[in-house]
């Protein structure tokens, strides 16, 4: 599913005109990555939580040359699913 798919379907299950879909989408990824920003797990009793995982710096080897390289630590997210949409998923 693209963006414009996800926005079509939230506008049809709200009843709203896809532009007003478009802001909410926008206002869910907005508040989503500011918690994340902020070191905050984010959850959605009973879809999932979004969860920022530090990174520590280390080696790693280029598996074409064999050559060691230095990584650096950083930052990322995870999905956790929740119960419900395991559920789902799972039949």
């Amino acid at each position: 599913m693209t963006r414009t798919e996800l926005i079509a379907a939230m506008a049809r299950a709200a009843g709203i005109d896809r532009d007003q879909a478009r802001l909410a989408l926008e206002g869910f990824i907005d508040g989503v990555t500011g918690g994340l920003q902020r070191g905050e797990t984010v959850r959605l009793t009973g879809f999932g939580s979004f969860v920022p995982v530090e990174r520590k710096a280390g080696m790693a080897r280029n598996p074409r040359t064999g050559e060691a390289v230095a990584v650096p630590a950083s930052r990322s997210a995870r999905f956790k699913p929740g119960e419900g949409l395991k559920s789902v998923l799972n039949g």
